[in-house]
């Protein structure tokens, strides 16, 4: 595997982190800001808006530039904005930073997932895919809870340096190692990656993108909540809960990885189906700590094992024109983190309690089992596109 792709997880580790460590400083921020800590959530939903946006608008904008040259932007920009959003004492500024970073994480994902497709053959992007997507994982597992401990011990805004310092490193290891690649002249345009957004099949694979990841993130959101509320465990437990979930998901997204290239469509099968079972077992036993402790490793692993599955099939869809389909793909993913918590919150605001949430989290890992049924038969009747030569650029 290029040392290319490493370096890509490892940007997308440093961004992922500033995507999810606001969960853990919202009281410091609100305090420091003058503002209520339901006003400083709000940072949260401008980071998931800047993302849901940027990823179609960036890809389109830099569709003729050099990817290397996008990506090492889209890092300057981000950097950029932390920055400014470490050293400003106004809200509205901190406010408009998260916008301006998140659309360039946005940027810098689709571009970055494009160019891992093209690093490696056909039958290697699975795997590709789980090392850049894995970066997100391991935000989750490592960034977010160290970004956190860095919050309270130094004040939020040492944490938004951090992951400035982070993503510096990180511009460093592309420009040393991502190649140039092909000339702007040489890029497909924007006519042919329009059409290249025209295929159901495509749509399909959208669909299972947000579907499987809101199907975790519905139980995932309210897993704090459910564990001190409904299983019983003392709050200190929670970290290690929630930790354990995570080192799931790198288990999951390292074999989904190996085997998602041979057989996408078994895995997804299999991913979706363990996250059925696990969630109707939280549910079920959610007054049980014996049991939701191991259920909750689980449905990490069993979750994250999808994505690199969806990639190999996202690519399947698409020819040489890829950029805005796999920036597209980043839209999907924030549309299911958007949905989950929103849907959770609306059976527990009907009275339902913590343990609905794991059975909105089945039901939406049933839907995403039909979107895998339609993409399979849409596959055999022809509509995904053959499988392109893998454009080989030197490493």
């Amino acid at each position: 595997m290029p040392l290319a792709i490493y370096v890509l997880g490892f940007a997308i580790f440093a961004q992922g982190t500033s995507e999810f460590m606001l969960a853990g400083l919202l009281p410091g921020m609100a305090a420091d800001l003058g503002v209520s800590v339901p006003d400083a959530g709000l940072l949260i939903s401008a980071y998931a808006l800047g993302m849901l946006v940027g990823a179609p608008v960036l890809a389109l904008a830099t569709l003729r530039w050099p990817r290397r040259t996008s990506l090492l932007v889209f890092l300057g920009v981000f950097v950029v904005a932390h920055v400014v959003g470490a050293v400003t004492p106004g809200y509205g500024v901190l406010f408009a930073s998260r916008l301006v970073g998140a659309a360039a994480c946005a940027g810098f994902f689709g571009v970055a997932m494009a160019a891992a497709a093209d690093l490696v053959p056909a039958n290697a992007r699975g795997r590709a895919m789980s090392i850049v997507i894995g970066g997100i994982t391991v935000a989750t597992v490592a960034g977010v809870p160290a970004g956190t401990f860095l919050g309270q011990s130094l004040g939020w805004r040492a944490a938004f340096w951090t992951v400035a310092a982070l993503s510096v490193v990180a511009a460093v290891g592309v420009a040393a190692t991502l190649p140039g690649g092909r000339p702007a002249s040489g890029a497909p345009g924007l006519r042919a990656e329009l059409r290249s957004m025209a295929r159901p099949g495509l749509w399909v694979v959208y669909g299972t993108q947000a579907l499987s990841f809101s199907s975790m993130m519905a139980t995932f959101s309210y897993l704090g909540a459910l564990l001190t509320d409904t299983t019983g465990l003392p709050e200190g437990w929670t970290p290690a809960v929630l930790a354990l979930f995570g080192v799931g998901s790198v288990i999951g997204i390292g074999v989904g990885g190996r085997v998602a290239d041979a057989r996408p469509f078994t895995t997804l099968t299999v991913g979706m189906t363990g996250v059925i079972v696990t969630s109707a077992g939280v549910a079920l036993l959610a007054g049980h700590a014996w049991a939701v402790v191991p259920l909750v490793f689980l449905m990490g692993a069993f979750g994250l094992a999808t994505n690199p599955a969806t990639s190999v099939r996202l690519y399947a869809n698409v020819g040489e024109a890829r950029t805005l389909a796999g920036s597209a793909a980043t839209s999907a993913f924030n549309v299911g983190n958007t949905l989950a918590p929103w849907l959770g919150g609306l059976v527990i605001g009907a009275g339902l309690g913590y343990r609905s949430t794991a059975w909105v989290g089945a039901a939406m890992a049933t839907a995403a089992l039909g979107t895998v049924a339609l993409g399979r038969l849409l596959d055999r009747r022809g509509a995904a596109s053959p499988e392109p030569a893998p454009v080989r650029v030197p490493a």
